[in-house]
């Protein structure tokens, strides 16, 4: 399976399992990556067309990051790859980020990692 391409399979609400099978969240959100060619592209009929498209979008994005204070470097990369935000188990833990590399497969059991909790992007 393709990087990029193995987003399509995360849904909302898998369980998310890090390299040592402890799972460690439940995903809350997917975005495609700006290089993923399974992106559609969006094509507008008239300009409010447009504008609605395009708040929606700007919304969505502002949903997936706020109240994240996270660098402008990691955000750009995030949003170029794709990722997948996890709810954290526990009552005081840290959101996370996930980039398609970090996801060593998907099936119907979840979501697994390559990597520890440790290693995610955290969400401030």
């Amino acid at each position: 399976m393709q990087t990029g391409s193995t987003l399509r399979f995360v849904e909302q609400g898998m369980k998310v399992f890090d390299r040592e099978h402890h799972e460690i969240g439940k995903v809350e959100f997917v975005r495609f990556g700006d290089d993923d060619p399974d992106t559609p592209e969006v094509e507008a009929s008239g300009l409010s067309d447009l504008r609605d498209r395009e708040s929606s979008f700007i919304d969505d994005i502002a949903r997936a990051f706020h109240p994240d204070d996270m660098p402008e470097e990691i955000r750009e990369r995030l949003l170029h790859q794709g990722f997948v935000r996890i709810d954290a188990n526990g009552l005081f833990a840290a959101d996370r980020y996930i980039t398609p590399e970090q996801i060593a497969s998907v099936s119907d059991d979840g979501l697994t990692l390559n990597v520890t909790k440790d290693e995610l992007i955290k969400r401030h």
